[in-house]
């Protein structure tokens, strides 16, 4: 890949963000749709969050990306990997491809690779562009804290809108006692419920961090059985095998096989493929998002959208009072 252009990258977990806005939205039972019946609700959401995003982190660059279906290599690895996750709703089917389809019309590019979870991507891109540039990844997912560094934060988005905690190094060591390291090897020990997923049967969160503060690592945990009491020994010995496969399937990959320069990142609004697809979704109360947009084009040559303050938004006619993010 190539980073050609410096730049502050915000790269987008799309799933994250479309979920999120789904269920924010469907819960008290109204599903917003075009007048032909399309449901479009989560894809609204999404904008919403996207846009607050940007207001917020000033990126100079955006990518979003996307899981690619169910089948990965971790399926591959563990049959059982996320098979106790409910289909999604019918209302949210449709709008998989249709968030894509609005994505491309802002002029952001659309990452997926088959046989990869977006989380994947994410860490690929990551780990490339920041060698050269800042990186923020934003999601609601905690596993993507592994990915932070010197040059990698991630923003974690919390209830509501414009509510948002940003990790780097220290705050993930200062909140959770954890190197980014850690929360792989965390993982493996505790494992993951909602990825289905057991680590060591009868070892919890607590026992988990524990081990971790006293011996670093799990190779370091392993080398020092003898010292642990009986009980948690005997756990771990009775999983081992297990263990090194939980944190086999908690570790994000960094070298997913995609192609996505920094130059294509570059954030500038595509005014009109935009607008004509928020007509199309009818998506007027959203039209402000674009053409409040103001392009600035800084000393070293990067084009900047500036849009203004959200307040100052909320508080206009095309403000969105009845807003259930807000």
């Amino acid at each position: 890949m190539n980073t050609e252009a410096r730049g502050r990258v915000m790269i987008v977990d799309g799933m994250a963000l479309l979920f999120r806005a789904y269920y924010a939205t469907a819960y008290g039972g109204y599903i917003r749709k075009t007048s032909t019946g399309l449901p479009t609700n989560a894809v609204y959401g999404f904008l919403q969050y996207f846009f607050d995003a940007v207001a917020t982190f000033e990126p100079s660059h955006v990518v979003c990306c996307w899981d690619m279906g169910k089948s990965t290599f971790r399926t591959e690895k563990f049959d059982s990997y996320k098979s106790n996750r409910a289909e999604p709703p019918l209302d949210l089917i449709p709008q998989f491809d249709l968030v894509k389809e609005v994505v491309a019309e802002l002029g952001v590019p659309n990452v997926g690779i088959p046989g990869y979870e977006a989380d994947d991507c994410i860490g690929t891109l990551a780990s490339c562009f920041s060698e050269e540039s800042e990186v923020r990844i934003l999601t609601g997912d905690h596993d993507m804290l592994q990915l932070v560094n010197d040059q990698v934060s991630v923003i974690i988005m919390k209830k509501g809108r414009s509510n948002y905690k940003v990790y780097d190094p220290a705050t993930l060591l200062e909140e959770k006692g954890l190197t980014p390291s850690q929360v792989i090897d965390l993982k493996g020990f505790m494992g993951d419920t909602s990825d289905n997923y057991p680590g060591v049967r009868g070892i919890g969160e607590k026992t988990a961090l524990k081990l971790l503060a006293e011996y670093r690592t799990v190779e370091g945990v392993i080398e020092n059985l003898h010292l642990l009491p009986k009980g948690v020994r005997a756990k771990i010995e009775a999983d081992l095998d297990m263990l090194h496969l939980s944190r086999e399937l908690a570790e994000i990959r960094c070298d997913v096989p995609l192609a996505c320069t920094l130059a294509e990142c570059l954030w500038e609004v595509r005014r009109e493929s935009a607008s004509r697809k928020f007509k199309e979704l009818e998506f007027g109360s959203l039209m402000y998002l674009i053409s409040a947009a103001k392009e600035e084009e800084r000393e070293d040559g990067i084009v900047e959208i500036e849009l203004p303050d959200w307040q100052d938004r909320r508080s206009g006619a095309s403000s969105i009072k009845a807003d259930p993010f807000a």
